[in-house]
């Protein structure tokens, strides 16, 4: 499923009448579910989380900032928080099937939608910017509302889109591309909020400035600042002293693997006016922003951490190097928490990794993947970490209940009952599935047996190869059920005139085909899953033959029962091209699933009867 997540910061936050209203406009828009609203009284903002598909990410974001247009009046507006519009910023992250450069084309869709329609000055920001100056939205914003009208004057501030005059109600939006910001939190068994601040200053990218170890602690915040001196230039990263500056941009890129220049720019500082300076190195972790405090609700000290790109910098590789900062210390970490959402990728890259630690397969189900990650982090160390509310994939599902959120009984009794749907095609694709999970069982039996050493490797690949067509076929399962719905909607369109007959001819041709094209994914990944039993049979675990021997039979029927779906929809289309296509992947797929099959069942056989 492709997730956008939007954060849209509208300029109002006492009047809840307002905030509702902006809120009510993205609310009714398809696709789109509204996660959270913060207003703030205090800055007079409010912050609003959404997230769903691009389509209807996109048109949320046009109405609220259309709704937001029409109710707040910036020429009235004050507030403790920077704003330059009615709909100060509305950034665009990817979530989940979508890539940056997609979420940037849909910034500038926005954008350009704004400024036509709404007559509203649009500036893009962050990784959609168009001019190097224009990434920092702090830069864009510089004199607020009341310097627009004069800023906008000057050639060097013409908007992206719309108008290069103040629009007097409205002002003007920054909207952009950016990473997801995850704000986490590592807990630790101290009350002392130094203790936190030492190892936030190791962990965020700033750094902090270089002390002389101080015997009597083990909090380097303890020892005295290393200051630079006329003829003494020290690294800072490590113990070498220079007499010259121009010594520290060699060694910091040969033996550190840093640059100088760029870090001490970033401290705004001048290469060439250090002396009296304290001595800065950076720290270990890029896009990571680190402070330490002490929490009277949890009585204990917390390293807060915001990550700016958890794919760049890892939640794990913190968490971990935390842990090891702590231990010098004398304290320990018990565990973190999550403040707001997270990705699924970036807990399933934890899960991953503390389960390849432990010489485990990582060819197993997600949610055993997550509880992994869950339970190796201390997610409910101070407060329950509840998936649906937490992960943001699952929050935007978790109103649905799909063929398989059902229990067994519950699937099998739907399906006995006289509705066409769930049919054939949905259970040609849960015997894939069921086809599939034996796979990865016997993958995963395979692998952690001390037998079995040398296929350790070849298990694990087969084993997220498996889960990976697990998922996808359940997946169709039921995209089967909503292929024959659309088919079924096509049908009963209005065919009173000639363009409601195009109209409904084009719908029954394109919803025919869906219909075929789903239960061909179906045969198709069904065969993949038969190729995975082929190599388990040949170096699975002999004791689970048999399952490997369940899933090519399971898979062989749920091939040949796709393939009956796909060549009865056929007849309802009108390209013969089309149609001749795929009655010739139908015999070929059925042919090579039979030859296959027959070789599995007689190895698995023989296993047997050995």
């Amino acid at each position: 499923m492709s997730l956008v997540e939007c954060v849209p910061n509208f300029s109002e936050g006492k009047d809840r009448t307002k905030i509702d209203r902006i809120v009510e406009a993205i609310g009714r828009v398809p696709g789109v579910k509204v996660m959270d609203v913060d207003p703030g009284p205090d800055t007079n903002r409010t912050v609003v989380t959404i997230v769903g598909s691009p389509e209807g990410i996109s048109e949320a974001a046009f109405q609220g900032i259309k709704r937001a247009s029409e109710l707040i009046d910036m020429s009235n507006h004050s507030g403790a928080h920077p704003r330059m519009g009615a709909t100060d910023v509305c950034p665009f992250i990817p979530i989940n099937g979508v890539t940056i450069e997609e979420c940037i084309e849909l910034s500038k869709k926005v954008g350009r939608r704004v400024g036509d329609e709404l007559g509203i000055p649009v500036f893009l920001y962050e990784y959609s910017a168009q001019r190097s100056d224009r990434k920092d939205l702090s830069h864009i914003r510089k004199g607020e509302y009341e310097g627009l009208a004069d800023k906008l004057r000057q050639p060097e501030w013409r908007p992206d889109y719309g108008p290069s005059e103040l629009n007097i109600h409205a002002g003007a939006t920054a909207i952009g591309c950016r990473e997801f910001l995850i704000a986490y939190n590592i807990n630790l068994n101290s009350k002392d909020h130094r203790l936190a601040m030492d190892i936030a200053f190791e962990l965020r990218e700033a750094g902090r400035a270089a002390r002389e170890p101080n015997p009597a602690s083990r909090n380097i915040l303890d020892g005295s600042i290393i200051r630079f001196k006329d003829d003494a230039y020290p690294c800072g990263i490590c113990s070498e002293v220079f007499s010259n500056v121009d010594d520290l941009p060699e060694h910091w890129k040969v033996v550190h693997d840093e640059n100088f220049f760029e870090y001490t720019n970033s401290q705004g500082r001048d290469p060439n006016d250090l002396i009296g300076k304290s001595v800065k190195r950076p720290g270990m972790f890029k896009n990571v922003k680190a402070i330490g405090w002490y929490v009277d609700i949890y009585d204990r000290a917390q390293i807060s951490i915001n990550f700016n790109n958890y794919k760049i910098s890892k939640i794990h590789d913190v968490f971990d190097s935390a842990c090891r900062l702590a231990e010098q210390r004398g304290i320990r970490v018990t565990g973190s928490e999550l403040v707001g959402l997270i990705p699924l990728e970036a807990i399933l890259m934890a899960g991953r990794h503390y389960l390849e630690k432990q010489k485990c397969t990582t060819g197993v189900p997600e949610n055993d993947i997550v509880e992994c990650a869950v339970q190796s982090l201390g997610l409910n160390d101070v407060s329950e970490f509840v998936s649906d509310e937490k992960i943001i994939d699952h929050a935007i599902n978790k109103s649905k209940r799909p063929i398989m959120d059902q229990s067994g009984i519950e699937f099998i009794e739907e399906l006995s009952t006289n509705s066409p749907a769930p049919g054939g095609g949905s259970v040609s694709a849960f015997a894939g599935a069921m086809g599939a999970s034996l796979a990865s069982m016997v993958a995963a039996l395979t692998h952690e047996k001390k037998e079995f050493l040398t296929v350790k490797e070849e298990m694990n690949s087969i084993g997220i190869e498996a889960q990976r067509l697990k998922d996808r076929l359940a997946f169709l399962v039921d995209e089967d059920t909503k292929a024959f719905n659309r088919v079924m909607k096509a049908n009963r369109l209005s065919d009173g005139t000639d363009e409601e007959r195009n109209i409904k001819e084009h719908a029954i041709e394109e919803s025919n085909k869906y219909a075929t094209q789903i239960p061909m994914e179906t045969a198709e990944l069904s065969f993949q899953v038969m190729q995975l039993s082929e190599k388990l049979v040949e170096h699975g675990n002999p004791n689970s033959v048999s399952d490997t021997g369940v899933s090519a039979e399971v898979c062989l029927a749920a091939i040949r029962g796709a393939c009956m779906n796909v060549k009865i929809n056929l007849p309802g289309i009108n390209d013969q091209n089309y149609v001749s296509d795929m009655i010739s992947k139908v015999s070929k797929l059925i042919k090579n699933a039979e030859i296959l099959q027959k070789k599995v069942f007689k190895k698995t056989m023989q296993t047997i009867e050995k």
